[in-house]
């Protein structure tokens, strides 16, 4: 019964660090605004898909993220840099789409010709998974996360307890991605088009802002361990 209450609390402390990181209303907000011109088949496909994704993504992360970064020399700042630089264009695109985003949608016989005819546009794993989901902040979050989890600082929880808790943890994070994002199509049937404009281009700048704010912590962390050096 013990070991059941750490495993609980464990559960509960990962998703309380990584919720506010790994929001899902962000990649709902990417998946109105460049998923616009799927149908509602292929949407809940590659949100389905974009799930699964997500989970890979932390479970990658979190049992050999550190090795992958140090295996190609990536520090945590030039992570966030890097992931600031992504964040940035999608935001813009947000921002200044290429098309309106409440023209027309076809019908879904109408369409099923026609995505015969022509590739569908994937957003499953980039921009919804990565870096909407799993981005940056999540991946220094949970790398930070791993290389904490050990003998000495863990000495008071079950072996067992320490090795499901993040199973748990990143699964319930992929489902609750999951369900925000097959909520999509109620938001857009409550607020309409030109709602879905509005919030897009919020987030957008909202977005840019936020990886404006990736690049500097970065730049910031590379001044001080200079600085500290």
């Amino acid at each position: 019964m013990a070991e059941l209450v750490q495993l609980v609390h464990l559960v509960s402390v990962g998703l309380a660090l990584l919720l506010p990181l790994a929001n899902p209303l962000t990649s709902m907000t990417l998946l109105l605004s460049l998923g616009r011109r799927l149908t509602p088949r292929e949407r809940q496909r590659q949100v389905t898909q974009a799930a699964f994704y997500v989970f890979g993504i932390m479970m990658v992360t979190f049992y050999a993220g550190s090795w992958i970064m140090q295996t190609f020399g990536i520090s945590i700042p030039g992570l966030r840099i890097a992931g600031g630089l992504i964040v940035v264009r999608i935001g813009f695109e947000m921002l200044f789409p290429s098309s309106p985003i409440d023209e027309d949608i076809p019908e879904v016989e109408a369409v099923s010709e026609q995505i015969a005819a022509r590739e569908t546009t994937n957003i499953a794993f980039v921009p919804l998974a990565l870096p909407g989901t799993a981005g940056p902040g999540t991946i220094a979050m949970i790398v930070s996360g791993a290389a904490t989890i050990g003998p000495s600082s863990m000495a008071g929880y079950a072996p067992w307890a320490l090795a499901v808790a993040p199973v748990i943890v990143f699964a319930l994070l992929g489902l609750l991605f999951w369900i925000v994002l097959r909520s999509a199509e109620r938001v857009v049937a409550a607020i309409g088009r030109g709602g879905v404009e509005a919030i897009a281009r919020v987030m957008g700048f909202l977005l840019v802002c936020m990886a404006v704010q990736f690049v500097i912590n970065g730049v910031l962390e590379i001044v001080v361990d200079h600085s500290a050096g």
